[in-house]
């Protein structure tokens, strides 16, 4: 009997998620012909026989992963960058404390006894796979994405054998080595991973006995390599575009799209058929999510989470939970038609312009792209000593267009360094919110697409089986058949619109420069 520890509780509510999907759907274990898991980008740790390794201080076993958003290696991550290895131009030009590499070297210098105990380090969704087949290969997205592996390196490995033999070539010892982490190295990648495949390929003899059992399943159906989940979000929405002959005939379409995957964070996934060297924005990453394209990866680090913060932390946050739940309706639906109420009590021509005097720089957990900066800080501009609901429906507002101005400048930055992005694809909670996604159309300029399927993550994972079933013959076969655009959402054609957000956009810029100067004066004050 495995131990209690947080990533056997997270198995544990898979199963139950898998029973309660096939239960609702109506759908026997028999009829189930693949799986395939998608997971936050947080890292594993176990032993040689699978037990949990404590990553805590406390030194509770229990506690053996580190949550992707954790950020206690910033300083490993700084002196990370100081080196020269020709890893971290195919990371944004830095890597980020949220990645693997810096919480490792946390563990190292912070929690030596564990450190030596822990047989294998593992991406939380490759972990999923493992425990579900017992074959310890990892993903292409994930090692590439989180663990600076190199997948082009990777895939000339490939065509030099004529094979597609899985064996690992694409890790740089020599990085390794330099940071402080050459054990890693040792027994040919053996805890960080021996052998590397591309999301989708089938694992080990399918499904284990024990592992069907849990789950409810039949043993040995196919589980494919695994996905983060933001990348599976991707996989399961850049396709899904309004069907036209000219979209047809142009095979490079897909180019010219970027999907936000919109939760606790926001990922902005763009890919190209050449490497592009976006300085502080992650990628190049070869085919980290569409099979032989480059992925540029860009990111908020709290979107949803900074949502729920700023309401939350409102003296009004508990009266408008309670009116909400009278009304049956959740705390955003609450705010959205306070918004309503107070632009006809304004008699504003337009919703954003309610916050001429409120601007928010949403960089509370940092900044991940595309200034890269960690330990940048959030700004609220504009505060009163008003306690309403209103005001607070305000502030609300306000912080879902500093939201929108950081993915503009994610795109305008792309774009001024190769990409051609012209439309965004939103999925995951947050574009479930209609004032949220029309405030990105208008202040991005672009139209955004919805996808048919609500859930798009559980797609791209679900995509992964079916590939590993060979019932597509590829990945992006599986996508195209698979994706599907619903609603269009198009920026507004008022030209004031466009010229506040403009406005907006340079406060918004403003801020940020405002805080590097006050960083340099306080510096200078504590020299």
């Amino acid at each position: 009997m495995e131990r209690w520890c947080l990533c056997r509780d997270i198995w544990l509510a898979v199963c139950v998620a898998v029973k309660a999907a096939c239960s609702k759907a109506k759908v026997a274990p028999t009829e189930v012909k693949g799986l395939g898991f998608a997971a936050t980008c947080s890292l594993v740790a176990v032993d040689s026989d699978s037990s949990p390794v404590s990553v805590s201080r406390s030194g509770d076993s229990r506690r053996n992963v580190i949550v992707w958003m954790d950020h206690r290696a910033v300083e490993q991550a700084e002196r990370i960058n100081t080196c020269n290895s020709p890893v971290l131009e195919y990371c944004g030009g830095a890597v980020s404390p949220e990645m693997q590499p810096p919480k490792l070297l946390w563990v190292k210098e912070n929690l030596q006894e564990y450190w030596s105990m822990v047989f294998r380090w593992m991406d939380l969704s490759d972990w999923l796979s493992y425990r579900a087949t017992g074959d310890d290969t990892r993903s292409l997205c994930t090692t590439v994405c989180k663990w600076t592996y190199l997948g082009h390196a990777h895939m000339q490995y490939i065509n030099d054998k004529k094979s597609r033999d899985m064996e690992a070539c694409g890790w740089d010892d020599e990085f390794w080595e330099e940071i402080g982490l050459g054990d890693l190295v040792e027994g040919h990648h053996a805890k960080i991973g021996r052998s590397v495949a591309f999301p989708g390929h089938p694992l080990g003899s399918g499904l284990t006995p024990t592992a069907a059992k849990e789950l409810g399943l039949v043993p040995g159906i196919p589980v494919g390599t695994s996905l983060i989940d933001a990348h599976a979000g991707g996989v399961g929405v850049i396709e899904s575009v309004p069907s036209s002959e000219a979209e047809e005939q142009d095979k490079e379409a897909i180019c010219n799209r970027m999907v936000l995957v919109c939760g606790t964070s926001t990922c902005h996934m763009a890919v190209s058929r050449s490497k592009l060297f976006i300085p502080g924005v992650w990628g190049p990453f070869w085919s980290a999510m569409v099979p032989e394209y480059w992925l540029t990866e860009g990111g908020q680090s709290a979107t949803g989470a900074l949502l729920d913060h700023v309401i939350e932390n409102h003296a009004a946050s508990v009266r408008l939970a309670n009116r909400a739940a009278s009304q049956k309706i959740s705390v955003f639906e609450l705010l959205n038609k306070l918004l309503d109420t107070i632009m006809v009590e304004q008699n504003q021509s337009f919703l954003g312009a309610l916050t001429e005097d409120l601007h928010v720089l949403p960089d509370f957990h940092g900044n991940r792209s595309p200034i890269a900066d960690p330990k940048a800080k959030g700004v609220i501009y504009g505060l009163s000593l008003d306690t309403s609901d209103k005001q607070l429906a305000l502030l609300y507002l306000a912080t879902v267009q500093g939201i929108a101005y950081g993915t503009r400048h994610i795109v305008e930055h792309c774009n001024a360094h190769g990409h051609k992005i012209n439309t965004l694809l939103a999925c995951g909670g947050l574009s479930k919110n209609p004032i949220f996604i029309q405030e990105h159309a208008d202040i991005i300029g672009c139209p955004i697409i919805l996808p048919r399927e609500s859930e798009s993550v559980l797609l791209g994972a679900a995509i992964l089986g079916a590939v590993a079933t060979k019932k597509y013959d590829s990945l992006r076969e599986a996508m195209k058949s698979l994706n599907a655009a619903g609603q269009v959402i198009h920026p507004s054609n008022d030209p004031k619109v466009k010229k506040y957000h403009d406005a907006k956009y340079k406060i918004f810029r403003g801020l940020y420069e405002q805080q590097l100067s006050n960083r340099s004066t306080m510096a200078q004050a504590l020299a």
